[in-house]
């Protein structure tokens, strides 16, 4: 008897070990899309089949099971072009993130700043995301790629008036621009100010999406904000942009 509720126990373990590598690899292979939130609700229905199943619960396991079917037919039909670029970037993606050496950071933020500064001065705006946590390859994807060095001389550049990119976002992520004239989601809060116009509103539609950390300079006013999750951080000095952006960088979550 021993024998048989080990071997059953066991069994239990490599099922559920199985099928939470299945779900972990469907959530990379959506990384970075629109979709991982649906995807998301998705992998907890699964685990609440599973359960229900190992429970003998067939009521519930007749309704989660009809709804799952549903779902995923729902999912391949609003969804597909994020399937579609899950598909392109399969193979590419690394096992492991690159982690920035505090050193690293500080080079990061420090010119960050000062090319928010410089262009505040300048009355030139400019919209930055950093990536943290959630990737930004999705809205990288409909800029232009750069892969440069960050420096604040290149960030004043690209955001010079009259250069093809100013007007859109740049993505750094790790520690490099990934990219720049990237257009991001517009916060549909009503809530909003009517003085901050569509680089505001993209800034902070970003921060509701992903923990990225938004960095917005204003032409007209001349300040700098600071938008994280859904939250702005206005009329920041260059000293304060710096110690904040790295006390968020820093927040694992």
């Amino acid at each position: 008897m021993n024998a048989s509720f080990l071997l059953i126990h066991w069994k239990t373990i490599l099922e559920i070990a199985i099928l939470w590598f299945v779900i972990y690899q469907i959530m990379l292979f959506f990384e970075g899309t629109r979709a991982i939130q649906v995807v998301r609700g998705i992998a907890i229905i699964l685990v609440s089949f599973f359960i229900f199943q190992r429970l003998g619960l067939t009521k519930l396991d007749w309704l989660f099971k009809n709804f799952f079917a549903t779902s995923v037919i729902a999912v391949l039909i609003i969804f597909h072009p994020e399937i579609r670029s899950g598909l392109a970037r399969l193979g590419q993606r690394h096992i492991f993130t690159a982690q920035l050496r505090e050193e690293e950071l500080d080079y990061m933020l420090k010119e960050i700043s000062s090319a928010a500064e410089s262009l505040s001065r300048d009355k030139i705006g400019a919209l930055i995301a950093i990536e943290k946590s959630d990737p930004l390859n999705a809205f990288a994807e409909n800029g232009v790629m750069l892969d440069s060095k960050i420096s604040s001389e290149i960030i004043q550049a690209v955001f010079t008036p009259n250069n093809p990119l100013h007007d859109g976002g740049m993505i750094i992520q790790n520690g490099r621009i990934l990219s720049a004239g990237c257009f991001f989601p517009l916060a549909q809060s009503q809530d909003l100010s009517r003085i901050f116009g569509t680089r505001h509103r993209a800034g902070i539609g970003l921060s509701e999406e992903t923990d990225a950390l938004i960095i917005i300079i204003s032409e007209e006013r001349r300040d700098i904000s600071l938008a994280y999750r859904g939250k702005l951080y206005k009329d920041l000095s260059q000293e304060t942009l710096f110690f904040k952006t790295k006390e968020f960088f820093k927040i694992k979550e």
